[in-house]
Order: structure tokens, then C-alpha cells, then sequence
């Protein structure tokens, strides 16, 4: 019998003690990389707006009527002629919402271009324009593939953050409802029932969006976990490289080749052919696909105007199409304005976590302080 008291003894003593590192590395990771994790969500949260502030500053770029393809080709064949030479990389054809060429470029520069003449209209980077500027953050955090890697690591410990408070606030089932109230009073009671009501609340949220960011950052190895977790087919392998030739390109008749290779498809981004590689690869966005520019591709052979091969992504196993839907998820791109919405908001929940979570930390150690005196002068904590 004393056995097994002892045993029931030390299991409790275990879990109070477990328990208690818990808090403490919740608490100070919250206090100290919560201040990345809030830099990192409400820059998030502008981003789920980067079209809608493009041409809120820009309105010149929606102003014109989307021309037909074959017009759209004649200015790309200027565009290609006078920018390929100068690192021009892809170009995202014209659209009803976007009616210009947005041409990317080495560097991370990206110009604008009228769809009828092919003369450049804008040019942006993140030293001329605060919201590339603010990507460059979100992304990078300034700092290229290496801020990317620390990014990834911020991410896990975002995630840890994130389980850890919820498995702190799981309460009994009798307790539910008084664990997500707000209290007003006192400070200790108010802070902690905020800060934990409002992570409990949101966490589904929080924790997809968090989630769907740190698998971006871990693309290749969440894309071959999911193919591998669900027992997909082979990866899709592109097509053998074409050598190039001295022949020019018809880059209408190209782009009016190219389409109809996926029923209700759309054309959307256009990379240009690499110096050992003649294929023209254009992404689409096959019907059903969350992707804003599509994961789809279709690969050209520019000399014959004929499709060497197509992948239509909506035809992948259920892992492909998992790894495919990060990107719209955790973007707003999927679910109208209702999600877009929903994913702004939620860029600013850290930021009201940490503040809570400091207020509380304070008010916590306002109060043990005020008893220390009538403990005998013992120091809090001691």
C-alpha cells in the first residue's frame, strides 16, 4: 500500500515539476522571441493586402483593359528583347486584376509593363517600395537564405509556444467555460485570463497559420513527408533539357499554343528559356487549384509551338495536393475575403500575447514583491 502511495506520490511530484519547466520556457520564449514572432505576424498581416496596396499606390497599373493574347505576346517579345539581356527572369502574364506584365529580376527587382506597347511603367525593389521591403522582412528578415533559416527556427519555437500554452490551459471539463473568461480585476487575474482566453480561442487559427510557415520554410522536407505519410505516386519529373538554336521566338504564337493544354485553365507565369535549356515552362492554374499562379506547368518546345509535356497538379495524390494548399493557406489566397480577412486578424494576436504576457509577468512580480516583507524579507522566487 505504501508503495504504491510513494509511486502516485513521485508521479505527481514529476508532473508538478515538468509542469513547472513548461511554464518557465513558455514564459521566456514568449518574452524574448516573441518579439521576432510579432515583427514576423504583423508584417504578415500587411502582406495579406500586398496586391490591394500595389494598387492603391499604383492605380495606374488596373487602369487599362486586359488586351488579347496575341497582343500581350508582341509586348512580351519587346519586353524579352530589350530586359532578357539585363537579368530578366519570369513574367507573370497580364490578368483582369492585374492588367500589366509584372516581370521579375535578379536581385528581387520587379518592373511593370504595358500590355499593349510593352513600355515599363514601374519599377520596384525593397529600397524603392516599403511593402516589397516588408516581404523581404517576412521572408528573409533581411537577411537572404540565412534570415530564411533563422526564420524556419523561429517558426519551431513558435510552435512549441503554441502547444505548450495550450496544453498549460487545458482545463478540467467542469472548468471550460471559466477558463475562457475575462476577468477585470486584479491585474495578476486579468492579464492571465486574457492572455489565455484569447490563445485558446484562436489557437486553431494561430497554430495553421504558424504551421503553414514554418512548412514554407521546410518546403522540400514537408512536401516529402506528406507524399511519403500518405503513400502518393512517384514526384512529377520534368522533361529532358532541349539544346537552344539561333531562332527567334514567336512569343504569340507561343502563348496561343500553350493554351488549352488544361481544360478551364489559366495561363500565369512565364519563365524564360535558361542558356543550356530552349524550354519555355509557364505555370498555370488549372480549375480547382488554390495556388494563386497555379502549380501547374506546361513546357514548351518554342521553335515547333507544341507542348512537350503538361503536369496538371489537381491530378496529384493527396499528399502533392496537401503540400500545394500551404502556400494559399497561409497567404489568404483561398476562401475570398472572409479568409483573407482572417489571416490579417491573426497577424495581430502575437502581438496581444506578448503584451498580456508581459502585463501579467509584471503584475505577478509586482505582487510578490509587495508580500516580500511580510514573509520575513525573503526575495520573491526564493
Amino acid at each position: 500500500m505504501s508503495s504504491t502511495l510513494q509511486r502516485q506520490t513521485g508521479s505527481h511530484t514529476s508532473a508538478r515539476r515538468f509542469r513547472g519547466v513548461l511554464k518557465w520556457l513558455h514564459l521566456w520564449l514568449g518574452l524574448t522571441a516573441g518579439m521576432v514572432l510579432v515583427v514576423v505576424a504583423l508584417t504578415g498581416t500587411v502582406l495579406a493586402f500586398q496586391r490591394e496596396l500595389l494598387l492603391m499606390a499604383h492605380p495606374q497599373l488596373a487602369s487599362a483593359k486586359l488586351p488579347p493574347v496575341s497582343t500581350q505576346g508582341e509586348a512580351l517579345a519587346r519586353i524579352v528583347e530589350q530586359w532578357g539581356p539585363r537579368g530578366m527572369r519570369s513574367a507573370d502574364l497580364p490578368s483582369a486584376k492585374l492588367p500589366v506584365w509584372q516581370v521579375f529580376f535578379s536581385g528581387g527587382e520587379r518592373r511593370y509593363f504595358d500590355a499593349v506597347t510593352g513600355d515599363l511603367l514601374l519599377t520596384r525593389s525593397k529600397d524603392n517600395d516599403w511593402v516589397l521591403w516588408l516581404r523581404d522582412l517576412h521572408v528573409h528578415l533581411l537577411a537572404g537564405e540565412t534570415g530564411e533559416e533563422v526564420l524556419g527556427v523561429f517558426g519551431l519555437i513558435a510552435l512549441f509556444i503554441l502547444l505548450s500554452g495550450l496544453y498549460l490551459w487545458w482545463p478540467r471539463w467542469r472548468a471550460w467555460a471559466a477558463s475562457l473568461r475575462w476577468y477585470r480585476g486584479p491585474p495578476t487575474r486579468r492579464w492571465l485570463s486574457w492572455h489565455r482566453s484569447s490563445g485558446a480561442l484562436l489557437f486553431p487559427m494561430l497554430l495553421l497559420v504558424v504551421a503553414t510557415g514554418v512548412a514554407m520554410v521546410y518546403n522540400q522536407a514537408t512536401r516529402t513527408a506528406l507524399r511519403w505519410t500518405l503513400d502518393d505516386g512517384p514526384e512529377m519529373v520534368p522533361p529532358l533539357p532541349m539544346p537552344p538554336t539561333d531562332q527567334a521566338i514567336d512569343w504569340s504564337a507561343l502563348l496561343a499554343a500553350a493554351e488549352g493544354h488544361l481544360a478551364g485553365g489559366d495561363l500565369r507565369r512565364i519563365a524564360l528559356p535558361k542558356k543550356d535549356d530552349a524550354l519555355v515552362s509557364i505555370r498555370a492554374r488549372a480549375a480547382g487549384e488554390w495556388h494563386p499562379n497555379g502549380r501547374s506547368v506546361v513546357w514548351m518546345d518554342p521553335y515547333r509551338l507544341q507542348a512537350v509535356q503538361v503536369y496538371d497538379a489537381t491530378a496529384q495524390d493527396l499528399g502533392g495536393r496537401m503540400s500545394d494548399a500551404i502556400y494559399p493557406l497561409h497567404g489568404g489566397f483561398v476562401g475570398g475575403r472572409a479568409w483573407q480577412w482572417g489571416v490579417a486578424l491573426t497577424g495581430l494576436v502575437p502581438a496581444f500575447l506578448l503584451v498580456s504576457g508581459f502585463l501579467f509577468w509584471r503584475a505577478r512580480r509586482a505582487g510578490a514583491r509587495a508580500k516580500g516583507p511580510e514573509a520575513g524579507g525573503q526575495r520573491p522566487g526564493n
